[in-house]
């Protein structure tokens, strides 16, 4: 990506706090600019280790709290249609 000038990174897919935790917080680790867009992508509900079950719906919304701002820029995928349209 850096070979052909690519700063920019659009995160989607599976699983929020997996697979696409670890993505997000390596490419900015790497120097590029992620955005995380919350309604492509989504993840699964877990048995925690006290026998609390934790919803995709909480499990996901943690994750991108957890790296907006910090690791990435998250938004759905209106807003960043709407920034791609400007630009073309």
């Amino acid at each position: 990506m850096r070979k052909n000038g690519y700063q920019t990174i659009v995160i989607v897919g599976l699983t929020t706090d997996h697979c696409i935790s670890t993505t997000t917080r390596m490419a900015a680790n790497l120097g590029f600019k992620p955005y995380l867009i919350s309604d492509a992508t989504a993840t699964f509900g877990r048995m925690g280790d006290k026998g609390k079950y934790y919803s995709p719906e909480e499990i996901h919304e943690i994750n991108l709290v957890s790296l907006n701002h910090e690791f990435a820029t998250v938004m759905d995928t209106a807003t960043l249609m709407g920034i791609i349209e400007s630009v073309i």
